[in-house]
């Protein structure tokens, strides 16, 4: 792995912590803001709303910047907000300030991907996917457990001050690794043009098995410590090393996921999608028992990421002739599924259905993902469609 993926990787692993490390604290930042759990969890879903929304807009309003600095100054932002975050007064500067990062989270992912396969050869693209993904999968891996077990002992202001020092980290490993032109840099196309990437079926199909994906994901995800302490009946100290564990189930599915996207694409995406609608189906099922249920959870984990590498090399390679505006959607495919999934999950616990209820809703939107994934790819050998050639070269 290059020395510039490498410090992609970083920043990755910086805003993947900050995002996911909430559903960590969770009662901790409910209990400190003075808000319900189920309220807390709307920090999940202003998070996921940045991304979705103000992202795209941002990589778009800051276009004309090289993608270096547009990267570092993205991550000189993530550090100026930890701290903020971690001197929030109240539950409302609390959700103001995590939208606002998410902003740069969302262009940071949508800039990255692109240099990050900018930086390879075609048939590497997958893998190189892989490695920005596996920035997130290992924040699961050590910064979530980590970051849950300091809010444990010292409380949840201290994980945002240690993600702070992250941030900083971050920014100087970017500014020492990345080159100043990052990766094989291609005519800008117009914003018509890219419009009409969009069109392509592979590439709105492919934004519909994101939803479904973080449908399946956080609508427990987000609830993971309480289902854990309320229906498996865990310690509350062995919470961390249950996500610890999911997170490496997740950092191993994100690179067979890449290396499933170099090989069979499609067919591989549709069998990991089935695969989850059964495992989704087995967590309900297990959850009252903790050892199936640490099992269970560490499979969901390693496929949740292993299904994401070959949906966005997807997107990226239908989109090679106009990548700008589709590359800052994959993080907003994403997210305003981790929104809805959040949402949808606190009005089931409001309405009464309990945690136990959230992994149904994940299977049946698998079950969705399995169809539209098949008549895609049906359509796509049917008329034998080409993904479209990167632009020409500056």
């Amino acid at each position: 792995m290059s020395l510039p993926l490498i410090a992609l990787f970083f920043a990755a692993f910086a805003f993947g912590t900050t995002e996911f490390v909430i559903a960590g604290v969770l009662p901790q930042v409910a209990e400190g803001l003075g808000v319900s759990v189920p309220t807390s969890g709307y920090l999940v879903t202003g998070y996921a709303c940045g991304i979705a929304i103000g992202g795209p807009l941002l990589a778009l309003a800051t276009k004309g910047l090289s993608r270096k600095t547009l990267l570092l100054g993205l991550a000189i932002a993530f550090t100026i907000g930890q701290a903020a975050c971690a001197l929030a007064p109240d539950f409302t500067s609390m959700l103001l300030l995590r939208i606002t990062v998410a902003v740069a989270h969302g262009a940071y992912f949508g800039v990255a991907m692109v240099v990050a396969v900018g930086l390879v050869r075609e048939d590497q693209r997958g893998m190189a996917v892989a490695v920005i993904l596996s920035g997130l999968t290992v924040s699961n891996v050590i910064g979530v457990p980590a970051g849950t077990a300091i809010g444990n002992v010292w409380g949840w202001r201290a994980t945002f001050w240690v993600m702070c020092v992250l941030g900083v980290a971050a920014t100087l490993a970017m500014a020492a690794l990345l080159p100043r032109t990052t990766g094989h840099q291609t005519k800008s196309a117009s914003f018509a043009s890219e419009v009409r990437a969009l069109a392509r079926q592979q590439v709105w199909t492919s934004l519909i098995l994101m939803l479904m994906l973080m449908l399946g994901q956080f609508c427990l995800f987000t609830y993971i410590t309480p289902t854990l302490l309320e229906v498996t009946g865990l310690d509350e100290n062995l919470v961390p090393w249950v996500l610890l564990l999911n997170g490496v189930g997740a950092t191993l599915g994100v690179f067979l996921g890449g290396k499933l996207s170099d090989w069979k694409l499609m067919p591989s995406l549709i069998t990991m999608l089935a695969l989850q609608a059964v495992t989704l189906a087995v967590i309900y099922a297990v959850s009252p028992y903790p050892l199936p249920m640490v099992v269970a959870i560490i499979i969901w984990g390693g496929l949740n990421f292993a299904i994401g590498t070959p949906i966005q090399t997807r997107i990226l390679s239908w989109t090679a002739d106009a990548s700008g505006l589709a590359a800052s959607l994959i993080p907003s495919g994403f997210n305003i599924g981790i929104a809805l999934a959040a949402s949808l999950g606190a009005a089931m616990l409001t309405a009464g259905y309990g945690y136990r209820s959230l992994p149904v809703v994940g299977a049946l939107a698998m079950l969705v993902a399995v169809i539209v994934a098949l008549a895609s790819y049906i359509w796509e050998r049917r008329v034998d469609a080409r993904p479209p050639l990167p632009a020409a070269a500056e």
